[in-house]
């Protein structure tokens, strides 16, 4: 193995994992500390991942800013589309729909081509995207409360108590990450919100790309095993099978 070929798995294992210890890498690689003190160093300096004292950790560990709405949308775009045209899929004439916030639950919204459904979302946009549709048999509603404006979604108790008296047969929420089996988000609001909906949904759809995973964030939404499936744009063998030790795997 060259140096560029493992500099590419200290890349993925960093990612995987948020953090690696320098003697990890050393007895993986059969290297000495100093080769991967350097390793660290270069790709450091390129921006790849951040040196922390006796080891490394991922530049996508711990992203507590959270990026708006509208710089979110095009990130990915392409993988969260296909992502959206599988779980329109899952949806059928007369379901009645919980829709949570996200750039990939708003391309979901894109994506319904109903006559006949009954749309609860949180998200603005969302709503302002479906409302057009609306009928006697398409009807759309938007839970109001605390607006996050980050996210252009509500939150806080007036939206919580609207959602503990609704029940839905189909859940499609979004997060910011996942690790170790638990989905996670930048609000604990947010976060708490979307709980409820969950426990009130027969079926639970989580859309994710693949960049997300193996990513943490602030607050826990709920544990992988929790939902009845993840759909994904992953062909990674092994971050497949990550996602199915806890549930089913929709790509």
């Amino acid at each position: 193995m060259n140096k560029y070929q493992r500099h590419q798995k200290i890349i993925d294992w960093v990612n995987q994992r948020g953090t690696v210890r320098i003697s990890e890498i050393a007895e993986a690689f059969n290297v000495s500390d100093m080769t991967v003190r350097r390793d660290l160093e270069e790709l450091e300096e390129d921006g790849l991942l951040k040196k922390i004292h006796g080891g490394a950790r991922s530049n996508t560990a711990f992203q507590y800013h959270e990026l708006a709405h509208e710089d979110k949308y095009d990130e990915n775009y392409d993988q969260k589309s296909t992502i959206a045209q599988k779980a329109a899929r899952l949806i059928e004439n007369g379901d009645v729909v919980f829709i949570g916030p996200g750039t990939t639950t708003e391309l979901l919204s894109r994506a319904i081509d109903h006559h006949s459904l009954s749309i609860v979302t949180t998200c603005l946009p969302i709503f302002e995207l479906l409302l057009p549709k609306q009928s006697s048999t398409f009807k759309v509603y938007l839970l109001g409360g605390e607006m996050r404006q980050v996210t252009k979604s509500f939150v806080g108790e007036i939206t919580n108590l609207a959602l503990e008296n609704m029940r839905f047969g189909k859940m499609f929420f979004s997060g910011n990450g996942v690790k170790e089996g638990a989905v996670m988000t930048s609000s604990v609001e947010e976060a708490y919100t979307q709980k409820i909906a969950l426990l009130n949904s027969v079926e639970q759809y989580l859309l994710l790309d693949s960049s997300k995973m193996g990513k943490e964030d602030f607050a826990k939404i709920c544990q992988l095993e929790d939902l009845t499936a993840v759909v994904t744009d992953a062909t990674d063998e092994e971050k497949i099978q990550t996602i199915e030790l806890y549930t089913e795997v929709i790509n």
